[in-house]
Parts: C-alpha cells; structure tokens; sequence
C-alpha cells in the first residue's frame, strides 16, 4: 500500500502510467521501470483506493527484487525533497485468484453483503470494491476484491487480510461451489492459460534489458505521459515508439505470437527466417488445450513481427514452421460495461 501527498507523483516517476488519472477503486497494469534503461523491472498492477492512496501488486517471485527496489526508490524520493510518501508492505495478506465462466455466480453464493449496490454483476474488469464473505458462522471482512486476472477469462483476485481468514475463504469457496464447479489449479494451468491469453510472464517473456516497447505493451505508457515524459528510461521509451521511418529511434525486435507445427516450441528454442538465419528466440511455449495447436511466445527481428509472417522454429535439431500470429491466440472474455451500459 502507498500512500502520502507524494504517492501518485512517486508511482508516476518510477512507472508510465498516469496514476493521478485513475479513478476510485480503478486499476492499471503497469510497469515498474529501470531507472537508467527503462527496462521492465517488474509488471504490476496499481490500484487506486482513495485520493492519496494506492495498493500495489506485485510479482511474489520477484519478491526480494521488487523490495530492493522500491526501498532504493523512496530514499532517492526523500533525498530530493518530494511530498511525503508512506509505504506498508502487507506481508500477512493472502491473495486467491478465482478465474473461469463460473467465477462470478461462485463468489456471490459467500458474499453477505449483497445489497443492490454491492452486487458483483456492476462490478467491471479492472475495478475493486470491498466485500465481506461469510465463511459458516464467521463474517470475514475487509477483502478487496478485483475484477481481471491472468487467465483471459472473467475472475477476481481477492485480497485477503491474514493467514487464517485467506485459509477459510479459500475454504468456504470450495465447499459451497463443490468440486464439479471449482477446484484448485496449479502453475502448469495458469502458464498455458495466460500464454493462451498472450499474456507475459516475469522473467521468460520480460526482463529488466526489455522495454514495453519491444514487450509489445506500449499501450501501458500513457498518452499524456507520451506527450510530458518524466518516468524512468522515457528518453529511450520515447525514442523506441517512434519509428525509424518518422525519425524515431524504433526497436531492433519485438514480441511476438507464433503457431508452430509439429513439436511445441519450448522457453529458449531458436526462431530462423526462410533463410536459415537466426532471427530470435523463444521466451514461452506449450501445446494449447484450447487450440489443440502449439502456440508460443518469441522475440523477433523487427519487421518479423506482422501476422502471416513466415518463420521457423528449431525444436530439438529439427525446423519447425511457425506463423507469426496475432494474439490473444484464444479470444478474451472479460466482465467488460459496454457502450449500452
């Protein structure tokens, strides 16, 4: 949680979102960036609770990195004389991601407080509120609850005050749904879903040498911070976002999505041209359960990077075709309001 007179001005320095814009209970994804090269320290989620203050999520991997960070960030923000800037690690908190079709109608069944207002169906992707579960005779309040998650299905992300009360609740939504409507997954669920969804994972698909820009996540660099800079590696960000032809500094390669054919594609096999050349690697790779194809992730050469474009992949000594591919590879289904309301 961060908080303070100097929380948005600090979340706007070392990230290109626009935290000040955010509304109540709306979030972001973002970057934490390198403040020398603009490379992806982290990604993250931020949240906005109230005026001054702001909850944070962050990679539970990247646990030690991230708190180096950003404890080397605020002394450099109290060294220069900025606003006030308090930072609470929640280290006793629980976070249960709910994700799938069902989701929705599951965590109404244990929510107590459904008042009209409170209902989850006026509820969108990337807003919050706080809720209260009822967990048998016990009420468990103060659970912040957020519309996304990392699967490219409708879920929610529930942040949960303590060790014991992230026990039970975990508990109660498996029992009251049942196990023919939920049940526990594990990493090997949630990596294919995401790469399903063409979503990157820390440290296979971002690093702290890649740029949003070549991540293909330009959208997270926000309009007027385009205009008015100001973050962490903006000079080089700016320039990758021009391209060459415009005068800009451009990208030497770019993130993209891939159909192989035959053996999937595994984290680290080589990406060729119809020429034979090594033209890049790939980062994320697995058979798709959707699909039944392999799909992966890889950075190429730029000007590799338009769907249709032909390449290949070398999978155990062997050239296997893969088609540049627009991602999603399988189609988002998020609780979204539309344009009728």
């Amino acid at each position: 949680m961060i908080t303070g007179p100097g929380a948005a001005q600090l979340l706007a320095r070392i990230t290109p979102s626009s935290p000040d814009s955010l509304q109540n209970h709306y979030s972001t994804l973002s970057c934490l960036l390198h403040p020398e090269t603009g490379g992806i320290v982290d990604d993250t989620i931020i949240c906005r609770l109230d005026a001054d203050k702001f909850y944070v999520v962050t990679n539970a991997g990247c646990r030690e990195k991230d708190i180096g960070y950003l404890t080397s960030e605020l002394e450099q923000w109290q060294a220069d004389g900025q606003p006030a800037v308090n930072w609470e690690r929640l280290d006793d908190y629980g976070l249960v991601a709910l994700q799938g079709p069902l989701s929705s109608a599951i965590l109404s069944e244990v929510m107590s407080n459904t008042s009209p207002q409170e209902k989850l169906e006026t509820l969108y992707f990337g807003q919050s509120r706080y809720i209260t579960v009822q967990a048998g005779s016990k009420e468990i309040p103060g659970i912040l609850v957020s519309r996304g998650g990392y699967t490219g299905e409708d879920g929610f992300e529930l942040s949960i005050p303590g060790a014991e009360a992230s026990i039970a609740v975990a508990k109660v939504l498996l029992e009251s749904a049942g196990p023919d409507k939920l049940h526990w997954a594990g990493l090997g669920a949630r990596d294919s879903l995401r790469l399903e969804a063409g979503m990157c994972l820390y440290g296979h698909d971002l690093d702290d040498s890649t740029t949003p820009v070549e991540a293909a996540l330009s959208w997270v660099v926000a309009k007027e911070r385009r205009q008015t800079g100001g973050f962490h590696g903006a000079e080089k960000i700016l320039a990758q976002l021009k391209p060459k032809s415009k005068g800009g500094e451009g990208v030497e390669r770019r993130r993209v999505g891939l159909i192989v054919q035959g053996a999937p594609a595994r984290e680290g096999a080589e990406v060729q041209d119809i020429e034979g050349k090594s033209v890049g690697k790939v980062t994320s790779g697995c058979p798709s359960p959707t699909l039944k194809q392999n799909v992966a992730m890889a950075y190429v050469k730029d000007g590799l990077h338009k769907s249709g474009t032909e390449l290949f992949a070398v999978v155990r000594g062997k050239k296997r075709k893969a088609v540049v591919t627009k991602m999603p590879f399988v189609p988002s289904k998020y609780w979204k309001q539309t344009a009728a309301g």
